[in-house]
């Protein structure tokens, strides 16, 4: 059976499904009841400096996207930090750690971007017996008008600084969680990297309204007649948590960093896109909130079986396997040939193939007497918008044409590898010959 058990940065945990920092791990309760459950690891909900608490907001702090079928895909929270006293955030942590001595436990931290803030908090926290410590460097509401969260994690300069302060006055390895409310992940990566930070968390929530009420004309979630941005997480921002994840994996400045991938990671197989793409664990939220606790339970066990199926002795075999293919769009195959084709026997006569490609494609799809539909080879692009609309898993397969063969639409045959960087079309390309 393979083998679940992580190291991340010397962080030992008995898988890689860790709780994001969130509601879900504000409280003891909460974190006992996660790892009952069989969660490995645990970032505790962002702790803030000592004094006058946080104060939220009494009133709804979630907006939601639904699928057709009323399935979240998407959650805006307005949520600050937590408001509970500080004292007893340690003293909790001290305690579940103390019983729970095998499980992961890290502390998120934020707190005003001065050297004397960052020391102070870090002394307090360091007999906890908590394994690392992750820098909130991406809450994009709330906090961020206060010189906190993503206004942080927006400038690089200020990531590397903190990074090397929490590195000079803690012995506890760092995590630098990153937020995707900036143009290019991989700069502020970079600067984790030389600030010191053993590893990198991404992506933080994403700046959003989810929706407007159109009896009040009022963002949602509404607060007494007035809305404000928050933070969007959920299985639709999981595309973008992948780029950027796969963006640092491989980088050439940033290779090698260790990643904590967040980001809508709903099911075993999202899970295993993080770590193929570069993470070497990935932190949950928005599916605990949705399904529970016990959500961990089919992770668990869809990993181990699916690892098993590949003969994956441990984790360490699937973690950054995608990365050497993921390259840039002028490094793609221009000479690669593909072909949609329909199975009949499957195909249940929708016509959604043949409606999509005739209005807003190609033009590639024959609806024959008897609603049989056929794929015309000689206007087929390949795109495989037919595919993805089809309700029925495998009716529609992309099947590529051997080297040498002809293309009926293009009249040439199938050759070897060529990219844009060498096209004829390519101005650049000429211009370097």
């Amino acid at each position: 059976m393979a083998n679940l058990q992580t190291d991340f940065i010397g962080i030992r945990s008995p898988n890689p499904f860790w709780l994001a920092s969130a509601p879900p791990t504000d409280k003891e309760y909460n974190v006992r009841r996660a790892y009952e459950a069989g969660w490995g690891g645990v970032v505790w909900k962002t702790l803030g400096a000592e004094g006058p608490p946080v104060v939220n907001v009494n009133g709804p702090r979630y907006g939601a996207i639904w699928g057709a079928d009323r399935r979240v895909l998407g959650l805006n929270n307005i949520e600050l930090i937590t408001d509970r006293p500080l004292e007893v955030n340690l003293r909790e942590i001290k305690q579940v750690k103390r019983d729970w001595p095998d499980r992961a436990l890290v502390i998120s931290l934020m707190v005003p971007c001065d050297e004397q803030s960052w020391r102070d908090i870090l002394a307090r926290i360091e007999d906890t017996g908590a394994d690392g410590v992750e820098l909130n460097f991406g809450c994009p509401h709330g906090m961020s008008e206060r010189g906190m969260g993503s206004a942080v994690g927006q400038v690089p300069e200020y990531i590397e600084m903190v990074t090397r302060w929490v590195k000079q006055y803690s012995r506890m390895p760092c995590i630098v969680k990153l937020t995707p409310n900036i143009t290019d992940i991989r700069k502020p990566a970079e600067a984790a990297k030389r600030g010191g930070a053993d590893a990198v968390s991404l992506i933080n929530t994403i700046n959003s309204i989810t929706s407007v009420n159109l009896d009040s004309f009022c963002p949602e979630p509404m607060i007494d007649g007035k809305g404000a941005h928050g933070g969007y997480c959920g299985p639709a921002v999981k595309p973008i948590a992948l780029n950027m994840v796969a963006e640092i994996a491989r980088s050439p400045e940033t290779r090698g960093l260790p990643i904590s991938g967040i980001g809508g990671v709903t099911t075993w197989r999202d899970a295993a896109e993080f770590m193929a793409l570069g993470a070497g664990t990935v932190q949950v939220c928005t599916a605990a909130m949705t399904y529970g606790f016990k959500v961990v339970q089919e992770m668990i066990s869809g990993l181990s079986q699916y690892m098993d199926e590949k003969g994956f002795a441990s984790t360490a075999d699937l973690v950054g396997r995608a990365v050497p293919n993921v390259t840039d769009w002028n490094q793609l195959n221009l000479n690669y040939v593909a072909k949609a084709r329909i199975d009949e026997d499957a195909c249940i006569k929708c016509g959604r193939c043949y409606a999509a490609c005739e209005d807003t494609s190609h033009q590639a799809i024959v609806m024959h007497p008897g609603r049989r539909f056929e794929v015309d080879e000689a206007e087929c692009v390949a795109c495989n918008l037919c595919l993805n609309v089809c309700p029925v898993e495998n009716c529609i397969s992309m099947v590529a044409l051997p080297k040498g063969m002809v293309d009926p639409r293009t009249g040439i045959p199938v050759g070897d590898y060529a990219n844009w960087t060498t096209h004829p079309n390519n101005p650049m390309a000429r211009a370097a010959e």
